[in-house]
């Protein structure tokens, strides 16, 4: 068990800060983020995954399991450091308000290939960093899709297969073009990255990230290790995840990622897996894992069907995988995403391990007193949210209902309140959403989370993911740094709830 410190923070992934340059980056904006949340006295700071975006932008679909999103690179750095001049950086301004990947994928690779071409790759550093191999798999896979842009099952066998000698003939070909852009890229990143870890720990703020369960079948980690993932002789999927017909869709999520092949990573300790979380952990203070239900068992669909209607459940690798974990990297602080379809499996999956699992408010008031979202049911080994990622802000959920089931809503948030002995006048939608904040702060969840957008009491334009939709998520952007009023309530319920 993992011992969270009682306490609360703000959800808003690193794309969703404002900025000059069409997406957040980790430059200041970043910084003057954590800023905000050093008034308001939080002190946890939780992300989405950090990984380069693939398919549909999503950050839970990846070129790279292990990647930093190249968008977020700050550019003012690399002017700073003379990779970048005033001009080139004026060439990446972009309006205000949602992220236009489109755009981005257009202008911003040239950008930083200008960068690199002025960087020197002989950088002693920055050969150690290649040299470590940690992006061995991606710099190849990148090169190779900058050639076959199609999906790796139709490079030309050899690279398809990676044939060593191919491999080597082609790394060489391409070593200085192609190969350290892909390398310096990462390099940047992760220098960067690790800056602003630094400071925002400085504030005595933790991160929060997250590790999706699944990997992107257009990826470097499929091509890469083909034999763990459940692939046919030409390697296609024989069977993808997803999840059945649930609150979020009637006929289930196809997600389409590759199922892994448990057997053959149980056979070497779960070694790729170890990794991954080994990389997680230096990244991040909190590793949040998605869809943890996946581990105990995971819900398997045939490749090829039209939904995820028909699919049957199978065995994960349950507890000698967090055994093995535990043996290799000790006590990896972990939050379980153990929202969805849960079984008694789970539950004492999440049990065995001992960490917190995750309570969602605006699931909370169907009227039922056994509801297990309700404050008065939450166990305090768990983080309490108004909503994910995955949800409706609080005010767009609340423009959803007619009249009469907000009065409902109303009403029975007014007694989750006086449940937890809190009296707070509220009439209108921002007002309620910011009652459901005060919900969370004061149910006995040891963490309380706050998506930015309840606390600023913004509708469904911004909301950052509807599931099952698969194109126009994750655009969502603050125009501006939240207001010190915002700072002001959030400090105010830290302190009256003590966290």
């Amino acid at each position: 068990m993992i011992n969270l410190e009682r306490g609360s923070g703000i959800l808003c992934h690193i794309s969703s800060l404002p900025g000059k340059y069409g997406i957040g980056t980790l430059g200041k904006e970043a910084y003057d983020f954590a800023d905000f949340l050093k008034k308001c006295h939080v002190k946890y700071w939780q992300i989405l995954p950090l990984v380069q975006t693939g398919f549909g932008d999503s950050p839970y679909q990846s070129v790279c399991c292990n990647s930093g999103n190249p968008y977020f690179i700050d550019l003012e750095a690399l002017r700073d450091e003379g990779l970048l001049d005033d001009e080139e950086l004026k060439s990446c301004e972009a309006p205000a308000g949602s992220v236009d990947y489109a755009a981005l994928y257009n202008t911003r690779y040239n950008v930083l290939r200008l960068a690199y071409a002025r960087f020197n790759i002989k950088d002693e550093d920055f050969c150690n960093f290649v040299k470590s191999g940690d992006f061995e798999d991606y710099a190849l896979f990148m090169s190779l899709k900058s050639r076959y842009p199609e999906s790796f099952d139709c490079f030309p066998d050899a690279y398809k297969y990676t044939e060593n000698l191919a491999i080597a003939d082609f790394r060489a070909e391409v070593y200085k073009s192609d190969y350290c852009f892909w390398q310096f890229l990462q390099y940047v990143f992760k220098k960067q990255w690790q800056k602003l870890k630094n400071y925002v720990n400085s504030l005595g703020i933790k991160i929060i990230g997250d590790v999706p369960l699944y990997v992107a079948y257009d990826s470097s980690d499929v091509w890469g290790h083909p034999e763990l993932f459940k692939l046919d002789d030409e390697l296609h999927p024989t069977c993808v995840a997803g999840v059945p017909p649930d609150y979020f869709s009637k006929t289930g999520q196809l997600w389409g990622n590759p199922l892994y092949n448990w057997e053959v990573m149980a056979s070497d300790g779960y070694g790729w897996w170890i990794d991954r979380i080994k990389k997680a952990a230096q990244l991040y203070d909190i590793v949040r894992i998605d869809h943890f239900r996946g581990l105990d068992r995971y819900y398997s669909i045939p490749a090829g069907s039209p939904t995820a209607e028909a699919g049957e459940w199978l065995d994960g690798p349950k507890e000698r995988f967090f055994e093995k974990i535990k043996s290799e990297l000790g006590d990896v602080p972990i939050i379980a995403e153990d929202l969805g379809i849960l079984d008694s499996g789970v539950i004492k999956l999440r049990l065995k391990t001992g960490f917190p699992g995750m309570k969602i408010l605006l699931f909370a008031f169907d009227g039922k007193q056994s509801n297990s979202y309700l404050p008065v049911n939450m166990e305090e080994n768990s983080v309490a949210y108004t909503g994910t990622h995955d949800n409706n802000t609080a005010v767009g959920f609340m423009d959803s209902m007619p009249p009469s089931q907000f009065g409902v809503f109303k009403k029975r948030l007014r007694a989750a309140l006086e449940s937890e002995g809190v009296v707070y006048p509220f009439v209108t939608k921002q007002q309620t959403a910011l009652a459901l904040c005060v919900c969370a702060m004061a149910s006995p969840a040891r963490l309380a989370i706050i998506p930015i957008q309840d606390l600023l009491g913004l509708d469904d334009n911004s909301r950052m993911n509807t599931p099952s939709v698969p194109q126009g998520n994750w655009r969502f952007r603050l125009t501006e740094q939240p207001s010190r009023l915002h700072a002001a309530i959030m400090r105010k319920l830290v302190s009256h709830f003590n966290r």
